[in-house]
């Protein structure tokens, strides 16, 4: 499926109402009971790049920060997503009417063009196919095309931070395992499986969450966003590999301070339902 085929909107595209939206979002905030931190460093007036960590499995919390961000500041944001999404029916159509675009430079460059609030997770695939022991770790490669295109524009970065999803599952095999084994080195041998998983990197986990089930324990999530980082200075870097790299690490370094903070705060909180500590332990 080609991006001419997807039918994506720019300039031109109307959000849902934050009521529609905010409904269809009930149950998920009942379940997760998100706590959100910093929406003052947020300027509905200022066009922003929000970039974060992904939690296991991607679509888990991310509706959350998102939701979050529309209901307490009235921006709508666009998000950039990875490829495989789009390639899936129906999915791929869904995650448009809600305005997300494939991630790349061009589809970028449009929003940017047009001054819309955009979000993107440097870690992608890679980030969501968590394996055991990687909770609340940022994957992010070489990548910094994320600073180029902020600096490109002079946008500032909202870095934030989700805590919680990846509390939620326990992983049982992973990529890893995957990847050392009888099956998984012959599938990898094969071009087409390889190209398709990414060298074993879109391997998904298999994890359970309450009891021997698939369902998510309800942790409550956590949700931070940083205070902006400026990429003004940078505008005429922005072709710059040093200067990308240099904003990149600003970027993580925030993202990083802020999920242990916030892992700091949800281990203290004690205000959770007597239904919410027991499903929590099993």
């Amino acid at each position: 499926m080609t991006e001419n085929s997807l039918n994506l909107q720019f300039d031109d595209f109307t959000p849902p109402s934050a009521e529609w939206l905010d409904r269809q979002m009930a149950f998920r905030k009942f379940y997760f009971n998100p706590v959100y931190s910093g929406f003052e460093n947020i300027n509905p007036d200022r066009p922003s790049l929000f970039v974060g960590n992904h939690a296991i499995y991607g679509m888990v919390d991310s509706p959350l920060v998102f939701n979050g961000i529309y209901q307490n500041t009235g921006v709508f944001v666009r998000t950039l997503g990875d490829h495989f999404h789009y390639k899936i029916p129906v999915w791929g159509k869904a995650l448009i009417k809600f305005g997300s675009v494939p991630g790349t430079p061009e589809n970028c460059d449009k929003l940017m063009q047009s001054g819309q609030h955009v979000m993107v997770f440097p870690g992608g695939g890679r980030e969501v196919a968590k394996r055991a022991g990687e909770e609340h770790k940022l994957f992010w490669k070489q990548r910094t095309g994320f600073a180029k295109m902020a600096m490109k524009y002079g946008y500032d970065i909202i870095p934030f931070g989700s805590v919680g999803c990846d509390d939620a599952f326990k992983i049982i095999y992973d990529a890893n395992q995957f990847s050392d084994s009888w099956l998984g080195k012959k599938l990898l041998k094969n071009k087409a499986f390889n190209d398709l998983s990414r060298n074993g990197d879109m391997f998904m986990p298999i994890s359970r969450g309450i009891g021997l089930t698939s369902i998510p324990k309800p942790e409550k999530f956590y949700i931070g966003f940083g205070k902006p980082i400026s990429t003004e200075s940078y505008v005429d870097q922005y072709e710059n590999k040093d200067a990308q790299w240099e904003v990149r690490e600003q970027v993580a370094n925030s993202i990083n301070a802020m999920i242990a903070k916030l892992q700091t705060e949800k281990a203290a909180d004690t205000d959770k339902s007597w239904l919410r500590k027991q499903l929590t332990r099993v």
